[in-house]
């Protein structure tokens, strides 16, 4: 069975948790929440805009955590931050913060390999391979992350894409040999066919500007699952 993660900035709607809560009922294998960070550097224009959007509502951790602490699922909760808010708070603390709220993982996407092991004591961290990655560092990205391995499928920021990059067959192909966790692609998959085509070089697929395209245009928490359970029923070979 293919895995498929979802994901949604916490706080961009008043309702949000609404949309978790609609991502599970789809079939979703995992859910990512994002933080809202002032200064996202690796995402693009439609996740950069939805930040600004939680942010301009007010949306901060403690009222986030709160958030997530009423979320009522079975689906695992993966939450992802930049790393300032992490130190800013000091590693042990945020993620028992974190887990307390009900968060299972957490993605820090510009915390370096060499600096993690704080953070991995506390909770499952997943850690993020490149295609640039040489193959010794990513046995070691496979040993140290935990749930899944997220493939980077291309050498830029998050998006939408008119296609998969191909140095996303060349990453899933070097990375699967190396790690025996399921790797997740992830980075520009936007449409039910690519996330097939996704699903046939990885275990699983992490959809995130497609999804928040649709919900900063006014669609609601079960369009969007409707979504969701396109994505899952390509992946399926539906």
């Amino acid at each position: 069975m293919k895995l498929l993660m979802p994901y949604i900035t916490a706080g961009v709607r008043a309702g949000w948790t609404d949309y978790v809560r609609s991502y599970a009922a789809a079939g979703a294998s995992y859910i990512e929440v994002g933080l809202p960070f002032s200064d996202p550097t690796l995402d693009g224009p439609t996740i950069q805009e939805a930040t600004a959007t939680a942010l301009a509502r007010g949306a901060r951790l403690d009222r986030i955590f709160s958030d997530i602490s009423e979320i009522s699922i079975k689906v695992p909760l993966v939450a992802s931050t930049y790393a300032s808010l992490v130190i800013r708070e000091g590693a042990e603390r945020f993620c028992r913060r974190l887990k307390a709220a009900g968060v299972d993982a957490l993605i820090v996407p510009d915390l370096p390999l060499e600096e993690c092991e704080e953070v991995a004591r506390h909770i499952d961290l997943v850690l993020l391979a490149a295609p640039a990655t040489p193959d010794a560092r990513l046995a070691e990205i496979g040993r140290r992350s935990r749930r899944f391995v997220y493939a980077v499928s291309v050498m830029g920021t998050t998006g939408e894409r008119d296609a998969i990059a191909p140095s996303a067959a060349d990453l899933a192909a070097r990375l699967r040999p190396r790690t025996e966790l399921p790797v997740l692609l992830g980075f520009g998959i936007s449409t039910p066919a690519q996330a097939a085509a996704a699903a046939r070089l990885a275990d699983g697929v992490v959809v995130g500007a497609a999804l928040m395209r649709r919900v900063l245009d006014g669609a609601t928490p079960d369009e969007a699952g409707a979504f969701v359970r396109e994505l899952g029923t390509a992946m399926s070979g539906g």
